[in-house]
């Protein structure tokens, strides 16, 4: 397993450097072609989720989780 990739990613007309492994790069990419979303879109749809929380995980972790909760059907 290779370490992290920093991509740029729009959300809200503005670029956000994301560093996920290639895993998680593959399975976002998977999710938002299975939901037919572009990757940009899903990720702004989980960083609306993750704002909303309470206190709020960085915007890598939420995407993991989110892509865990995912995996696990809930």
């Amino acid at each position: 397993m290779s370490g992290p990739i920093k991509r740029s990613v729009m959300i809200a007309g503005h670029a956000t450097s994301i560093s996920l492994e290639p895993v998680f790069w593959q399975a976002l990419r998977e999710a938002a072609a299975a939901e037919g979303l572009p990757l940009s879109a899903l990720v702004a749809r989980i960083d609306a989720e993750r704002i909303a929380a309470p206190d709020p995980p960085n915007l890598a972790s939420a995407i993991r989780v989110w892509l865990f909760e995912r995996a696990a059907g809930k």
